[in-house]
Parts: C-alpha cells; structure tokens; sequence
C-alpha cells in the first residue's frame, strides 16, 4: 500500500506558488521585466513519493546572473559571479535599448547609430556588473523559513490517514 502524501504536496505547493508569484512580483515592481521573458519563464515543479519529495524551480539561464548579481571589474558584489576579461556583448543590449525607447542623438539632434550606445552599455556593466536584485532569492528564503515546519506537519498528518486507512482495511464485515 502506498502512502499518498497529500498534505505535503498541498504544503510544497503552497511554497513553490508562493515562491514564484513573490519573484514574478520583484521582478515587475524592481523593474527587471523590460522583455517578460524572464517573468514568463518562471515555473515551478514537484514530486512526492513515499518517503521523498523533489522540488524545483526553472527560468530563462540568465535569472541566476539577475537574481544573485555579477561583480564587475571594478564594483564588487557579494555574488559567486564575476566579469573577470571578457564583456558582455554589446548586440545584447540593442533590443532592450529598443524596449526602453533610449534614442542616442548627436548635438544636432538627430538620430544615432544604437551600436555606439550598447558598447558603451556592455563596458559600464563590464566594469560595474549587475548589481543583485534577489528577486527569487528573497521570496524563496522567507517561504523556506516556513516551510519545515509545514511538511514535518504534513508528514504527520498523512501518517495519520494511512494509519487510519490500515485500521479500516483490516476490518472484516
């Protein structure tokens, strides 16, 4: 007989929605969704079994460089990241110079090359790096300090129903 663990997953889903509708909400409110794809590819999964659980979180590569930050050349970050010889490429940031509507004009006025602006983007962030915004990190630790608690309850709770189920399996009419 299989023990169906009910309350833990109502417990590990409860933490994981939390977790990523808490981190889609930093990345709007910081201003980290300029493309949405990063707030579009936040999803979670689980699975529990009989004497296990399995949990996880998935984003677009790059969640890990906003969530935690990258040190620059010059600017430190309490982060396992950093730019260390190569920048970022500058074709990176055309698109979201485009989504920010930043128009580079010469002293006339007019209109310039957008190539000239994202290098200068690429190096600032070379040399500074990106600062941590802990948009996941955050949400996950404070619903992490719950969540022990609730799954030593859940795993209670369900001992409890199957030791129930065993009583009333085992009586004969």
């Amino acid at each position: 007989m299989s023990v169906k663990n009910e309350n833990t997953e109502k417990a590990l889903n409860a933490f994981l929605k939390y977790t990523v509708s808490q981190a889609k909400a930093n990345l709007t409110r910081r201003k980290k969704n300029s493309s949405k794809a990063l707030y579009d590819s936040l999803t979670y999964d689980y699975t529990v079994s009989k004497n296990s659980f399995q949990a996880s979180i998935s984003a677009v590569d790059y969640a890990t460089f906003q969530d935690l930050g990258v040190s620059g050349v010059k600017k430190k970050y309490n982060t396992p990241y950093s730019y260390k010889s190569k920048m970022p490429p500058a074709k990176a940031f055309d698109k979201w110079i485009v989504r920010k509507g930043i128009a580079p004009r010469n002293e006339q006025g007019q209109f310039q090359s957008r190539t000239g602006l994202a290098f200068a983007i690429a190096r600032s962030v070379f040399i500074n790096g990106i600062k941590p915004s802990r948009f996941l990190s955050d949400p996950f630790e404070k619903g992490f300090k719950k969540l022990p608690d609730e799954i030593i309850e859940a795993y209670g709770l369900d001992v409890e129903t199957f030791l129930k189920q065993i009583i009333n399996n085992g009586k004969t009419s």
